[in-house]
């Protein structure tokens, strides 16, 4: 995560560990986070050369779910052998194309939102802007300012 603010948000609101995304010293900090041991599964909203060394902090039957790419670099080629050995899967996930493909994600979505709408989920609002500010909204998103979701108002 970009910031000490972010990651002690994360541990917050439950996650186990939370590290630092820069690329470098990245697997050992994954390692050290996890007692030496390689991991089950890594989400990564990076991409670029993070992505890359998420890679290299599986173990077998790992699991990595790319689903964002705020580095706006691009992660190298990954030779289907290097996931073979170990039996590694490499997942991504972006909402909006699920959205627009009707029905492929339409129950799932349907359970998100009554959970939502029932108060058992609760998005983490990190600011609210006037429409007027819409500008300064999206800067503060490319310039990773922000922590969770965004509001524009009218």
């Amino acid at each position: 995560m970009s910031s000490a603010q972010k990651r002690a948000l994360a541990l917050e609101l439950g996650a186990d560990a939370a590290i630092d995304g820069d690329a470098a010293g990245y697997r050992e900090r994954v390692l050290d986070a996890n007692h030496g041991r390689p991991a089950d599964i890594v989400l990564d909203a990076i991409g670029g050369p993070v992505l890359d060394a998420a890679l290299d902090t599986l173990g077998p039957l790992g699991r990595l779910v790319t689903y964002g790419a705020s580095s706006r670099r691009t992660a190298s080629a990954i030779a289907p052998s290097r996931l073979a050995v170990d039996s590694i899967t490499v997942a991504g996930f972006w909402v909006i194309p699920l959205i627009a493909r009707n029905g492929t994600a339409g129950a799932e979505l349907s359970q998100l939102l009554d959970l939502t709408a029932r108060g058992r989920l609760r998005p983490l609002v990190g600011a609210e802007y006037d429409l007027a500010r819409a500008r300064d909204a999206h800067e503060d998103l490319l310039g990773r300012r922000t922590k969770g979701k965004l509001v524009l108002r009218p």
